[in-house]
């Protein structure tokens, strides 16, 4: 909330499909406004920071997907692959995160969602980076032919 997000719901989110492509996520009766905290307790958000640190539903657009880390698995580099999660009949681009302790979790999820933002309009990074690196390869092979 300091950093400028706002909560819609902490843990459980109601989804309901508005038409064929639209989800809108808003919190249950129970916790609206709620956020747990590990060794606080349950805090209000709306009264501790205010009306406009909370929402009261929200469109989604992505789904970022927590995972403990492990050293043997292999782990997505460059971005390339598009994972997606069908949910009710909406299919949702998914983003997988590894989190081990000394991650910067908030940070790393705000810079999945600026590079999700950033495609959808029309910047795709990890492709602009393997399309130069085809292009180095290609001239390297141009290179070595013609030796």
């Amino acid at each position: 909330m300091k950093r400028g997000h706002r909560l819609v719901a902490d843990d459980n989110v109601e989804i309901r499909q508005e038409d064929y492509d639209t989800l809108i996520g808003n919190p249950p009766n129970l916790i609206e406004h709620l956020l747990e905290i590990r060794g606080l307790g349950i805090i209000n958000v709306m009264t501790l920071f205010g009306a406009g640190a909370v929402r009261n539903y929200k469109r989604i657009s992505l789904v970022v997907y927590l995972e403990t880390w492990e050293a043997n698995k292999q782990y997505d580099r460059l971005g390339l692959d598009e994972d997606k999660l069908k949910i009710m009949d909406v299919e949702l681009p998914k983003a997988t995160i590894p989190v081990r302790p000394g991650r910067n979790v908030s940070v790393i999820i705000e810079v999945a969602a600026m590079n999700f933002r950033l495609k959808r309009m029309g910047v795709n990074t990890a492709e602009e980076f393997s399309n130069r690196l085809n292009a180095v390869i290609e001239d390297d092979v141009d290179k070595k032919e013609i030796e």
